[in-house]
């Protein structure tokens, strides 16, 4: 039956295990020399070796002819251990028995000599999975068990762990593998399985598996399947990932804000079937790139891909300052973020590009520094910005009136004074609003005939446009209040005892007022593009 290569392909000895020689090279150590612990604590993220290990080091410390402390893997022993026949190792998924009854058949089968091997071997994998009860169980055992019982405790979550537990192993710490051996190793177990793989494609599957060995293996056999020579795209295609070409042309597009054709590229991606969320995990690596670029003198020991997008990288880094590039990194993050719990993944994408591309979106401080270095770097390239030429008319300079007597204006009515009172009167005299000077004894008036109205009109002003007298008050309940036939004719009233005329009322209105509030940067952002 055919096995997948990442368990055809386990190490069988310490020496083939990649990137663990800090650990690897002391077990070795701890068994040549016979000082070996009672209990271990293997700690580190998935895929890293730690299984593989305590498997190594159940057959290292059995074995009938053991090599610089790695096992024979000859012996009947070894043999015995690889296919399961012995059962002195016996290796438990605290997941699925991590109860206090499960570790209680442990202390139990502990008492017991071994059968066949030297050595009884207990190796509990995800160890931190076990309840508050079975850890409390398994305390006094694993602090004294019994001469000829070892255990192997391992676990991506050692901060779950008591610190009881903890305080009675020796720890090790599996460290992410580097992606150069990571690549080696993907090489190497292509070439004994004669799959044509580039070393382009190495390196490609060595990022992707992100520090585990096991990934990378998988995704090694997931491309084999093809039949091919297998190469970035065939990779990028198992994996979900974004070509390269892609995300280069996207991160011009955010560059130049053409929202457009970067919603034409994520349109082309979404259709090909690729992952949303990895795709904002790609950009996310490949801003962190280009950060690197800006940053380090020699980035290529931090950053792994061929030449050849090392060279785009540098020039692509050469369009973006290192506030941009910080300020999209945290766009990307946040919403990777919200990608996490959204319903439809490729819109929460396109909003992420549309921050990307609309910094004045945004009101955090970065966004702002964006948009001040647009126009800095506008200015910069040597816009020239036109003055705009406006006649300006001169302002109209009062002329003393004629005081004869105008003639009467025709009645008003309740209901033509209300709409005057409500909306803004049109007035086609092309004069400057003049103040009405005698506002203050048509209010002196008003207490005697209208004391709420007069509250209310508490620090208004009033203006003579033509045959209109417009009322400027900031007291918002003015416009209803005046609609009130009573106060609406003791105002008038009083306005006519004082000047001795008839004026049409109405509500002033600033022109400041009416326009809308606009936003500074944008203008002047727009001005010089125009």
């Amino acid at each position: 039956m055919y096995q997948v290569l990442y368990r055809k392909w386990r190490p069988r000895c310490f020496a083939d295990v990649a990137g663990q020689e800090h650990i690897t090279s002391t077990l070795a150590n701890e068994i040549v020399s016979g000082k070996v612990s009672h209990a271990y604590l293997f700690t580190g993220s998935r895929g890293t070796g730690k299984t593989t290990c305590a498997k190594i080091f159940a057959k290292a410390v059995n074995c009938l002819h053991p090599v610089d402390g790695n096992p024979c893997n000859e012996c009947e022993v070894c043999r015995g251990i690889d296919d399961g026949t012995i059962l002195d190792v016996i290796e438990l998924d605290a997941a699925s028995n991590n109860g206090v009854d499960n570790i209680r058949d442990i202390i139990e089968e502990s008492n017991f000599t071994p059968v066949n091997a030297r050595y009884r071997v207990y190796i509990i994998d995800e160890v931190h999975m076990l309840s508050t009860g079975a850890f409390n169980a398994l305390l006094k055992t694993l602090e004294e068990p019994p001469e000829h019982v070892k255990f192997v405790l391992a676990t991506t979550e050692v901060h779950k762990i008591p610190s009881t537990i903890l305080s009675r192993c020796q720890r090790f710490d599996f460290h992410r593998i580097t992606p150069e051996a990571i690549a080696k190793r993907v090489m190497f177990v292509a070439g004994q399985e004669n799959i044509d793989l580039t070393e382009e494609s190495a390196f490609l599957i060595a990022r992707i598996a992100d520090g585990a060995l096991r990934d990378a293996l998988s995704l090694l056999d997931r491309c084999s399947g093809s039949g091919e020579k297998i190469t970035p795209d065939i990779v990028s295609a198992a994996a979900g990932l974004a070509q390269k070409g892609y995300l280069f042309s996207l991160v011009d597009a955010v560059k130049e804000r053409d929202i457009s054709s970067a919603f034409d590229l994520i349109n082309t991606l979404h259709n090909n079937a690729c992952d949303m969320e990895r795709l904002c995990t790609e950009l996310l690596n490949h801003f962190r790139n280009l950060m690197i670029i800006k940053t380090v003198k020699n980035p290529e020991s931090l950053i792994i891909c061929v030449d050849d997008d090392m060279v785009q990288y540098k020039q692509q880094s050469e369009n973006f300052t290192l506030q941009n590039i910080l300020y999209c990194l945290s766009v990307i993050e946040s919403g990777l973020v919200a990608l996490k719990n959204s319903i439809n993944k490729r819109i929460e994408t396109e909003m992420t590009v549309v921050r990307l591309c609309s910094p004045e979106l945004s009101e955090d401080n970065s966004a702002l520094i964006q948009r001040i270095e647009r126009l800095e770097e506008i200015f910069k390239n040597g816009i020239k910005v036109e003055a705009v030429k406006k006649d300006i008319k001169p302002a109209a300079k009062e002329e003393k009136k004629d005081e004869a007597p105008l003639p009467p204006p025709p009645p008003v009515d309740e209901e033509s004074y209300a709409q005057s009172a409500t909306s803004p009167v049109q007035n086609n005299d092309p004069g400057v609003d003049t103040p009405f000077t005698s506002w203050g004894e048509v209010i002196q008036e008003l207490q005697n005939t209208d004391r709420p109205l007069t509250g209310i009109l508490t620090g208004s002003s009033a203006f003579i446009r033509g045959d209109h007298l417009l009322i400027k008050c900031d007291n918002p309940t003015f416009p209803q209040f005046i609609k009130t036939g009573i106060h609406a004719a003791a105002l008038r009233e009083a306005v006519t005892k004082v000047t001795g005329r008839k004026y049409r009322l109405g509500i002033y209105r600033s022109p400041e007022n009416s326009q809308k509030a606009r936003d500074p940067l944008a203008e002047l952002i727009n001005k010089i593009n125009n």
